[in-house]
């Protein structure tokens, strides 16, 4: 996979990313799932034999902390146990301190050397994990990592009769072969025999789910060979599996530009930026400014080493799409041996410390992507949202005000500041910075219906109803099939006992665009609770509360229908469920008030609506 979170950054700014936002799931990608599972079934994609990845950590009192590692005088399965526990919360780097501690304490105990090769090589400490891959495969002669990374630092070393060895001793298991004879190609190029490579590579066309990394890889071992008919053909071949592939866009025009066909590669980027929905990408934008007739164009890959960087972080990428992070990480780790200062790898590593929520690991990784990379921008975005998950909220704002300023036009730093004060409900300040995105947008389309809508919803927090309806029909008028537009206009409007009929006109269309969203069919039950057909709303409200039974507002709504369906122990019990999910200070009052004295009869509570309309 060839971009991930910086596409979703792009396209929306900081918003809460969706997991499925950060891979293509396309063809490509259904194979490599399919391939994925056979490895596992076959104990090949799990790296650590002997259960370390999948056997759970037992309870271990205060063995091990995040960041903590062996003290003098630790015991040898206190060391271990305290190494599992470590890796189950991802933090590998103790994992790796103590199996280190261990392994000096036992040194020939394979049981500690793997998982220690393993957590060396999941922190990129070559000075520790080379040793041990050269002492692994002396008790594990098919390990497939320890010969990878070998074959790695043989080519560094200019070893190529060595690295082609340990390259073809890692060729067994579908990944195996896959990832091999990928590696094998870029020897025998740098060997001088390039067509050798090629035929290494044709002889995986019936590779499942490798497809796509063999015609990329070929375009590019053929394209450094100067064997410009054969890449040409393996890039058409790429780019017809997969248009919005960056790094394939990029290959394919770079080699187009270097056969003289400047045209030609301009139109590339346009096809992969007509799949993005018009979405451009920097780096296509450079590109193209750089395309014209008399400039030299590199092509994306120019040497060996950079060639086998490529394929560990195309297959890395792949692996950590189809749900194998920590073994995606690993290949990462691989690529970054090759090609330390590689940007696209480490921003991929940067956001797999994200999804673990290390944000620390995650700043770390992105300081490392070399000053005046066309990802700069967008990093500086990633890291804001690290800042802030650290609760660095004003490092976070520096970084982005910054960024904003520097680039005038640019309107996702902005955007990312209002997802943040929103988010810490400082709404007042998250307008501010809306209106500033939606100042710059000058003919919204389909694509900006989510900034009318953010602020729309700040306003309705700041009580200020009717810029936020304006805001909100506004959004879906551009985006009318939006499902958190349509809830939350036609909530609001229920829930002042306004537009009803067409507020529950929104909400039903937004039930039946998502009839799993426990919010919107919550929504949809207190329509019906404000026409007062409680049955109907008590029903809907006990689906609502199935699909979503953590939030204290749909129990304390399911609780009310209850009460007025004449189930008021049940509805106690929703009220005091409700209770115990936090609700805000606020909300909770109200729950005590109800849970004392129940809700007032109709009669009552239209009485206590008018004196209260009385008194404004």
């Amino acid at each position: 996979m060839f971009y991930s979170v910086l596409q979703h950054t792009e396209r929306h700014g900081m918003s809460k990313p969706n997991p499925k936002d950060h891979v293509i799931w396309n063809s490509r990608f259904a194979s490599m799932l399919k391939f994925a599972h056979k490895a596992r079934s076959a104990g090949l994609i799990a790296l650590a034999a002997g259960g370390f990845y999948l056997i759970s950590a037992p309870h271990i009192a205060a063995t091990a902390t995040a960041g903590a590692g062996p003290s003098q005088g630790s015991s040898l399965l206190g060391s271990y146990l305290a190494a599992r526990l470590a890796r189950r919360k991802f933090d590998t780097a103790a994992a790796a301190a103590y199996l280190r501690y261990a392994l000096r304490l036992d040194p020939n105990n394979l049981r500690l050397l793997e998982p220690a090769f393993l957590m060396e090589t999941s922190e990129g400490n070559w000075d520790q994990a080379v040793p041990l891959a050269r002492r692994l495969i002396v008790f594990r002669k098919k390990h497939r990592v320890a010969h990878l990374l070998l074959g790695l630092t043989d080519v560094k070393n200019n070893d190529l009769d060595a690295a082609d060895k340990h390259f073809k001793a890692a060729s067994f298991s579908p990944i195996g072969e896959l990832t091999g004879t990928l590696a094998r190609s870029w020897v025998a190029l740098a060997r001088g025999e390039p067509e050798q490579g090629i035929k290494l590579l044709a002889a995986l066309k019936k590779a499942e789910g490798g497809q796509f990394h063999v015609s990329y890889q070929t375009g590019l071992i053929a394209g450094q060979a100067g064997l410009n008919k054969t890449a040409h053909a393996a890039f058409t071949r790429v780019f017809k599996i997969d248009k919005r592939a960056l790094r394939v866009a990029l290959a394919y025009s770079r080699q187009l530009a270097k056969e003289g066909d400047f045209e030609g590669a301009k139109n590339v980027l346009k096809r992969h930026v007509r799949t993005r929905g018009g979405v451009n990408h920097r780096i296509v934008n450079k590109l193209l400014e750089q395309l014209n007739p008399g400039r030299k164009i590199d092509l994306l890959v120019r040497t060996p080493q950079e060639g086998l960087a490529e394929v560990f972080y195309g297959l890395g990428e792949a692996l950590i799409g189809v749900g194998a992070v920590p073994d995606g990480a690993v290949y990462l780790h691989l690529a970054l041996y090759m090609r330390p200062s590689f940007p696209f790898a480490l921003e991929a590593l940067a956001n797999t410390y994200e999804t673990r929520k290390k944000y620390q690991l995650a700043l770390e990784t992105y300081d490392r992507i070399p000053n005046g990379s066309p990802l700069q921008p967008v990093i500086a975005l990633r890291k804001a949202m690290s800042l802030n998950q650290l609760d660095r909220v004003d490092e976070a704002k520096e970084l982005l005000e910054t960024l904003a300023r520097r680039e005038p036009d640019n309107i996702n730093p902005l955007a990312a500041l209002g997802n943040i004060m929103r988010a810490r409900k400082r709404y007042g300040e998250a307008v501010v910075y809306y209106d500033k995105v939606i100042k710059l947008i000058k003919k919204p389309t389909r694509r900006h219906w989510s900034y009318f809508y953010f602020r729309g919803t700040c306003y309705e927090r700041i009580k200020q109803w009717p810029k936020a309806e304006r805001d909100l029909q506004m959004a879906l008028k551009l985006n009318p099939n939006q499902t958190q537009v349509l809830n939350y206009l036609g909530y609001s409007w229920v829930d002042q006992n306004s537009h009803l009929k067409q507020g529950m006109k929104l909400i039903e269309k937004a039930v039946r665009l998502k009839p799993d969203d426990g919010y919107i069919v919550d929504s949809l039950g207190w329509a019906h609770y404000r026409l007062k057909n409680y049955e109907k709303a008590a029903k809907l409200l006990e689906r609502a509360v199935e699909l979503r039974p953590e939030d204290p507002i749909l129990n304390d709504h399911l609780g009310d229908a209850f009460w007025r369906t004449g189930r008021k122990v049940e509805a106690k019990f929703q009220w005091q469920q409700a209770l115990t999910l936090k609700p805000e200070p606020a909300n909770a009052l109200k729950i005590r008030k109800k849970l004392k004295a129940g809700l007032p009869d109709i009669k009552q509570a239209k009485i206590d609506k008018a004196k209260k309309l009385d008194t404004r």
